[in-house]
């Protein structure tokens, strides 16, 4: 079995696309061992993957080394969890008085985007 995650993303977005670029900076050689498939015009193939292409523009989703799909703050913390040096960052989304405020304000942000662009 690979260790590899298949990160699906919203290609469209220039600060997803900044975010992907980060995190390929930050995790060096370990980016080798992500793919990151642009979900722009893909919702047929997102069907097939179980992932509701509305809700795949809102929250990331990536597909973990045993097949299976999580999303939101638990796909940030699972790629996260693969960078020593975002490792503790990780720990810190997952605290339950953190993560339920950070993911309200993520929701809200990603909602405003895609509002002000015109694509919710």
């Amino acid at each position: 079995m690979s260790d590899k995650v298949v990160v699906y993303y919203d290609g469209a977005c220039p600060k997803c696309v900044k975010d992907r670029c980060r995190y390929e900076k930050m995790a060096g050689e370990q980016a080798a061992e992500v793919e990151w498939v642009d979900i722009t015009g893909r919702e047929e193939q997102l069907r097939q993957l179980g992932i509701d292409p509305q809700l795949a523009l809102t929250e990331l989703h990536v597909k973990d080394q045993d097949q299976r799909i999580v999303s939101e703050l638990d796909a940030y913390i699972l790629l996260m969890k693969r960078v020593p040096k975002l490792k503790l960052f990780a720990w810190l989304l997952g605290l339950p008085l953190i993560r339920p405020l950070l993911a309200k304000l993520y929701h809200w942000q990603v909602n405003r985007r895609l509002r002000r662009d015109g694509r919710l």
